[in-house]
């Protein structure tokens, strides 16, 4: 599907609250390509794992985490898995002043979740009446709280290089990260001095190459496993060994096991 969550009608409405908010369960998978709003969008999966874009970089999404994007900033969005099981709140754009001007991955705390589900059954096309109003104010508090801790380094993020070369080698990493070529292939591909790259993309993204491509194996592992493969079928896949080695690096960047960690908070409630 690849309808957006609101109508443009409604995010455009000149009476619409400043914040809206929706959530959808709906089988399939949900393919969003590139578009743009006035409004501010904050949003994130019940369970499984979403992949955002943008022209800064990509980032996947678990049910722990959101990804905020400002107004008027292109972005596209995918779900992976049997079904696509998400929330969006839309934040109209003269409100948008305290929160960042650039896309970026957050963890959503317990009270911006139950914020946004109680803001998702508000009746649609009413003006907010004074509590709803206030926990509208809430939820802007929570989401600009959770952005000042959004530079974490383990948000599942992928920066983009903007020099049109490392942009090369960052789309076929992406594209290929079982791909083990080392630094000097990679600059002798690129025509590039093996300094010039590695300093170069370090500035540009804030990780070695190599550190890099592991960031794509990680997230194209959790795609991969998101969508049904099994755990065998992906290690060996991305390059691994064994599957015990896919695992190890898998528990050191993201403390669980492959199954479990995709999990959403919902989900790990009920063990």
């Amino acid at each position: 599907m690849s309808d957006p969550l609101l109508a443009r009608a409604r995010l455009d409405a000149a009476d619409a609250p400043f914040v809206l908010a929706v959530s959808l369960r709906a089988p399939g998978v949900r393919d969003t390509p590139e578009h743009t709003h006035a409004r501010g969008q904050l949003f994130g999966a019940y369970r499984g794992l979403l992949s955002v874009g943008t022209g800064r970089g990509r980032w996947l999404v678990p049910a722990s985490d959101a990804v905020w994007v400002p107004p008027h900033q292109p972005h596209s969005l995918r779900s992976h898995g049997a079904g696509f099981s998400g929330w969006s709140v839309y934040v109209a754009e003269a409100d948008c002043a305290a929160l960042p001007a650039q896309p970026c991955a957050l963890a959503v705390s317990p009270l911006l979740r139950e914020a946004v589900a109680r803001a998702a059954g508000w009746p649609a096309g009413k003006a907010l009446d004074p509590a709803q109003a206030r926990l509208a104010w809430v939820l802007l508090d929570e989401i600009a709280l959770a952005c000042a801790d959004a530079g974490r380094p383990d948000r599942l993020g992928l920066p983009l290089p903007q020099d049109p070369r490392l942009l090369r080698i960052a789309r076929a990493l992406a594209d290929a990260p079982q791909d083990d070529r080392g630094l000097a292939a990679w600059a002798d591909w690129a025509h590039l001095s093996e300094r010039s790259l590695s300093r170069r993309f370090a500035r540009e993204t804030g990780y070695s190459l190599l550190q890099w491509r592991q960031r794509a194996r990680l997230l194209q592992a959790l795609e991969r496993l998101a969508a049904g493969e099994a755990v065998t079928t992906v290690a060996l896949a991305l390059g691994y060994d064994s599957v015990s080695a896919f695992t190890a690096m898998f528990r050191r960047h993201l403390g669980a096991a492959p199954s479990r960690y995709l999990r959403g908070p919902q989900d790990a409630a009920t063990d």
